[in-house]
């Protein structure tokens, strides 16, 4: 099939239906034939698309939800210049999107990094960019709040590590509480070292 005659968003829909069964089934649980029914599309236009098959399309998925969340991140930021509240607005809403699927599509990132193994090159390089371009966007909010480099470094690494890990207790459990007790935890963490901030004592 030539680029010409392929169907007009074609390979976004692929990455779309890719990305829901991520977050529902796992990569490994991630059938192609679902998701090329899902896209309506047929196999001839997946290798067209993504000649490296299933796991290629896997890669545009991840670098896709990386994408939508630093966007995501981004404009919580810009609407308020206090990164606590930024923080608990985001985190909110991940638990409010969870609870709304019936506790059936949460983060696909974890999901695919728990599945992946030592053969998973090329997702493992792609989570690893991602989770990376993740902690950036929050550093840089932290260290424009007045902490330090070193502290913001910290402090990104365990928020986004605690978000994941409270996504998967959450989903298993049926229920909000590990999200929302992790989210009180990290937001009082970030609100203290904003206190002590040589800033804030000035």
């Amino acid at each position: 099939m030539t680029r010409e005659t392929s169907l007009p968003g074609t390979r976004e829909r692929l990455i779309a239906a890719m990305l829901e069964v991520l977050r529902t089934r796992g990569y490994h649980g991630a059938g192609l034939s679902d998701v090329l029914v899902a896209a309506g599309a047929p196999k001839g236009v997946l290798y067209h698309h993504f000649p490296g098959g299933k796991s290629e399309l896997a890669v545009s998925a991840i670098d896709v939800v990386v994408g939508q969340i630093c966007v995501e991140l981004d404009n919580m930021f810009q609407r308020t210049r206090d990164p606590v509240q930024a923080l608990g607005v985001w985190l909110g809403g991940a638990q409010r999107s969870l609870e709304k699927s019936g506790f059936e599509r949460g983060c696909p990132l974890a999901t695919i990094a728990l599945e992946s193994s030592a053969d998973d090159g090329e997702i493992r390089n792609a989570l690893a960019q991602g989770f990376a371009a993740i902690r950036s966007r929050l550093v840089s909010v932290l260290v424009g709040s007045g902490l330090s480099e070193a502290k913001s470094r910290s402090l990104a690494a365990l928020i986004v590590s605690a978000y994941e890990g409270a996504l998967l207790q959450a989903r298993v459990a049926g229920s909000v509480r590990p999200m929302r007790d992790t989210a009180e935890a990290l937001i009082g963490l970030v609100q203290l070292n904003l206190d002590v901030r040589p800033s804030a004592r000035t």
